[in-house]
């Protein structure tokens, strides 16, 4: 992120926030890069509803008049009156390279519903955000990915359009794009799945689904309450399961995928797949003097799981385990397993009834 200082606004300037560069922006350009950047510019009364394009968020910035940048959904709830006029009478080709060359006409004139694709509502700062300032959850934080990969634009991105969060995806083997974050969709009350079923976040706080994602029992990952505990459903195909339309829990064979291209010796648990695969930071380190690598941009973080044991959340720092749609018994399903006291990955048969992470995959075209 930059960390210099830019000029601040003119607090003298016009509170209407008319569109374009210069006139009542008080200094504020139409694209800006960086939160941190976004932060050096002032945000008074007189700058009230004057917008501009955050490029890190892939989301738009509005002055809320009150010293905060607000993001998102939220602008909705802002009393500002934005007019149809600015970008929705461009192309997409237009805006993308003009935004590219910190060109863009993004402003007060822009409406939610107007803006161009690849604007999208990100989701990172609607909840439980004081609607004075950006809120910047974890979850729309880039620290734990690939600082390389990132740089280098070779993650996606994938919107869930249920609740507007957006995660970083990437194309691991056999062309398959994976989620490089886990998901972290909420399915609201799921009892009528049975009695077993549970979703929630690691210590039941907030901030842990805010950096790990969700954690889910089988039958809620499935979204099936007859692969609830006790039962059996035996799924076959692709299921889509919890994951957004278009994408689906992975089945072991494609968990088997990743770990058979990257570790040749043979078989889970054995090799060197898990260093491969866990983020470089975020774990508690077991050998330091073997680092995790995340050379695929995969950048698992250890999410921990909640046991059936009085109900414990217990490893985060340690373990993670990711749900697959194998399933073994009626009380039993496959995950994939990695640790913080191995390089390896591993093939971990779970009670269903415990709650494990997910990542999604995409569907083939």
């Amino acid at each position: 992120m930059l960390g210099f200082a830019l000029t601040a606004c003119d607090d003298s300037s016009s509170a209407s926030g008319n569109s374009g560069s210069g006139g009542n922006r008080g200094g504020i350009p139409d694209t800006v890069e960086t939160f941190m950047e976004l932060s050096d510019y002032d945000c008074g009364k007189s700058q009230k509803c004057v917008a501009t394009y955050l490029t890190e968020y892939h989301d738009m910035a509005v002055c809320d008049g009150d010293n905060g940048w607000v993001i998102g959904t939220l602008i909705e709830k802002m009393d500002c009156d934005f007019s149809t006029e600015s970008n929705d009478s461009r192309n997409d080709d237009d805006y993308s390279s003009e935004s590219k060359k910190g060109n863009s006409s993004s402003s007060s004139g822009t409406t939610p519903n107007s803006w161009p694709e690849g604007v999208k509502p990100s989701g990172y700062y609607a909840k439980n955000c004081p609607a004075n300032q950006i809120c910047k959850d974890a979850t729309s934080s880039l620290e734990y990915l690939n600082q390389e990969m990132l740089a280098a634009g070779k993650y996606g991105e994938m919107l869930d359009t249920r609740d507007g969060q957006v995660y970083k995806t990437i194309e691991m083997f056999k062309g398959r794009i994976w989620m490089a974050q886990n998901l972290n969709y909420d399915p609201g009350d799921v009892s009528s799945m049975g009695n077993y079923a549970w979703s929630g976040c690691y210590n039941d706080k907030a901030d842990s689904c805010a950096k790990y994602g969700r954690l889910y029992t089988w039958e809620v990952a499935m979204n099936n309450a007859k692969c609830g505990h006790d039962n059996t459903c035996s799924p076959t195909g692709v299921q889509q399961g919890i994951c957004p339309e278009g994408w689906h829990l992975p089945s072991e064979t494609e968990w088997q995928w990743i770990d058979g291209a990257i570790e040749t010796a043979g078989g889970w648990g054995n090799g060197t797949t898990g260093q491969w695969l866990k983020s470089t930071t975020g774990w508690t380190t077991a050998y330091p003097n073997y680092p995790n690598k995340d050379g695929y941009g995969f950048s698992a973080l250890p999410a921990g799981k909640r046991g059936v044991y009085d109900l414990a959340f217990v490893a985060v720092g340690y373990y993670t385990y990711f749900w697959s749609t194998l399933e073994d018994d009626s009380k039993n399903a496959s995950s994939m397993e990695l640790r913080n006291d191995t390089h390896s990955s591993s093939e971990r048969y779970m009670l269903k009834r415990e709650a494990c992470s997910v990542r999604c995959v995409k569907d083939s075209e």
